[in-house]
């Protein structure tokens, strides 16, 4: 079975070819780093808008069978950062653990941390977990989170991740 992992780039500007998405190119690049499981991206730029962020969040968990969904950008507090809203929309739990650890890792970083809304969900067998938009941050916060991934993938009854324990090492418990 191949292992589908999603990547969403929520931007209004990159969806509209104004400027290239290096963000989820970021962490195409930085899932490449950690994995050495076989795995396909299935990967979309998308503008800021709700119904459009849940459609394909649903369509990433539900038709394509992503176990990991992984947005950027859509996270601060601007009007049209709704990438937050529409993730809780579509998820049947909430992991707000990932958020916080993600604003806490940042705020070693920048003060301006406080003003990122990062969270995650699960729905059925895909974890959501929201990033923020600069690929510097994405990596920060993919490197704090990422251990705890492929565990709760196991818990929600998704493929088993492998990773390169020379690059990040992951928690599983001991049987």
């Amino acid at each position: 079975m191949q292992i589908k992992i999603g990547i969403i780039t929520v931007s209004d500007r990159a969806s509209k070819g104004i400027y290239e998405d290096i963000s989820g190119k970021a962490i195409i690049e930085t899932l490449n780093s950690y994995l050495t499981s076989k795995w396909e991206p299935v990967y979309q730029v998308i503008p800021d808008e709700q119904y459009l962020i849940e459609s394909t969040i649903k369509q990433m968990a539900d038709k394509e069978d992503c176990c990991l969904i992984v947005t950027t950008g859509g996270t601060g507090p601007a009007v049209r950062d709704v990438t937050p809203e529409a993730t809780e929309a579509v998820c049947d739990k909430m992991m707000p653990g990932f958020g916080e650890l993600m604003r806490q890792v940042s705020l070693q970083y920048v003060p301006t941390a406080i003003l990122s809304r990062q969270t995650a969900g699960i729905r059925g067998k895909a974890l959501i977990v929201n990033l923020p938009g600069k690929p510097k941050s994405i990596r920060e916060c993919l490197d704090a989170v990422f251990p705890a991934i492929p565990y709760c993938i196991d818990l929600i009854e998704g493929p088993f991740l492998e990773t390169d324990p020379k690059v990040l090492s992951v928690f599983r418990p001991k049987a």
